[in-house]
């Protein structure tokens, strides 16, 4: 891809496909109804697929879709059909983790690229090489490597494999994703998409023989033992692009479509900076802080030490709550909106579009659809009327800052 970085966003389903394409994706992922490894996201069935790689597409943006969970037999016979499914689609590459998937992609579905899955573990140039003499296009590393790491896999590895890496969004305590504490404790398999994120319980000792006598583990009580750090490489994309890595990964396919847009809208402006050698934007920075989070870390990439956990707590915050969406607007700013949280006049808001930075203003009057003169809208999704501080397109947001 030469001295270029592809920005990767999430699309869960159609609405975040939207946001992501809409705010400057240069590529997202997705998966169809099964073998993914986000199986409560909404997802798309073929014919949605087909739908979404089409708008893509017009849009000039690619499309990668999963299928990387571990196969068991049953799932093993179903592959063939789903790869030619899939290859009618024509989505521009397939993400796989399992050798046999693998084989069964460049047969039933040859013209899709082949992207090795984070699942797989690839942590060295000799297991990046192997893929690559197999077949694949681009190597998704794992989470657990240096930047120092990744530079020495780019230097020892052909250079048409593309390296991809994770930027931005939850980490996991286990290696790559590889975890069997949800199978055992909730009977939900992590390694087929169905993780019950039983590392960001809280947790108490309990002694054999006195049930039901909860022992605090620290000064304060139960802790979360396992709760790690989200990932925000937001400052540091010239060094990721520096060390050979050729597309920046956006993690939050079940994350809502704010997220999407938001965080996509943010590194898209990162990304332009750094390819023109500049450190982004301090409101574009800001942006991380602006949606739903845990506290933040650079991941393994500065230190093989990792993120380190957080035992404070494993609820994701944020200082803002999305109050409306842009349906239509004029050049004057005279626009129709959609209630998303109850907001009133004389609030002050931000809005979020993708054509420019975020703007401040005061709402000074509100009207409802039937133009009649508001003090608030409390009504889920009702529609609005709304003067803005200038032209905002379709999925533009308004967004407030918590009291």
């Amino acid at each position: 891809m030469g001295k270029a970085l592809e920005l990767l966003s999430p699309a869960g389903d159609t609405e975040r496909l939207i946001m992501a394409v809409t705010y400057g994706a240069d590529a997202v992922y997705l998966a169809g109804s099964r073998f993914g490894m986000r199986a409560a996201a909404g997802n798309f069935d073929h014919y949605q697929m087909k739908n979404a790689v089409e708008m893509c597409h017009s849009r000039g943006v690619r499309v990668y879709v999963t299928c990387n969970s571990v196969m068991h037999n049953a799932e093993a016979r179903d592959i063939p059909a789903f790869m030619e499914r899939l290859g009618d689609t024509k989505a521009d590459a397939v993400i796989v983790s399992d050798v046999g998937v693998m084989a069964m992609a460049k047969r039933y579905a040859p013209k899709l690229e082949i992207h090795i899955s984070t699942q797989a573990g690839i942590a060295n140039y000799e297991t990046a090489r192997a893929f690559y003499d197999m077949g694949a296009s681009r190597a998704i590393l794992a989470r657990e490597l240096t930047l120092d790491e990744i530079a020495e896999i780019r230097a020892k590895t052909p250079p048409e494999l593309e390296l991809e890496a994770f930027a931005h969004g939850a980490m996991c305590v286990s290696f790559s994703g590889r975890c069997l504490l949800s199978s055992y404790m909730a009977g939900r398999d992590a390694n087929r998409g169905a993780c019950a994120q039983p590392c960001r319980w809280k947790y108490r000792i309990v002694e054999e023989k006195r049930p039901g006598e909860y022992m605090e583990i620290t000064e304060d009580g139960g802790t979360y033992i396992m709760n790690s750090r989200d990932m925000c490489m937001i400052e540091h994309l010239g060094a990721m692009m520096d060390a050979g890595v050729s597309s920046v990964k956006i993690e939050g396919r079940m994350k809502s479509a704010y997220y999407a847009a938001a965080v996509t809208n943010a590194y898209r402006h990162a990304i332009d900076a750094a390819l023109a050698g500049e450190k982004p934007a301090k409101v574009w920075i800001d942006e991380m802080d602006k949606v739903s989070h845990r506290p933040y870390s650079t991941g393994f990439y500065f230190s093989a030490e990792g993120p380190g956990q957080h035992y404070g707590d494993a609820h994701y915050y944020t200082e803002y709550d999305v109050v409306a969406q842009v349906e239509t607007c004029t050049e004057d700013g005279d626009a129709v909106l959609t209630q998303r949280n109850k907001f009133s006049v004389g609030d002050a808001v931000e809005l979020l579009s993708p054509d420019g930075e975020p703007v401040s203003f005061t709402v000074e009057r509100m009207q409802n659809a039937d133009g009649e003169d508001i003090e608030s809208a409390p009504h889920p999704m009702m529609e609005l009327k709304l003067k803005l501080p200038r032209y905002a397109p379709k999925y533009s947001f308004l967004r407030r800052k918590r009291a």
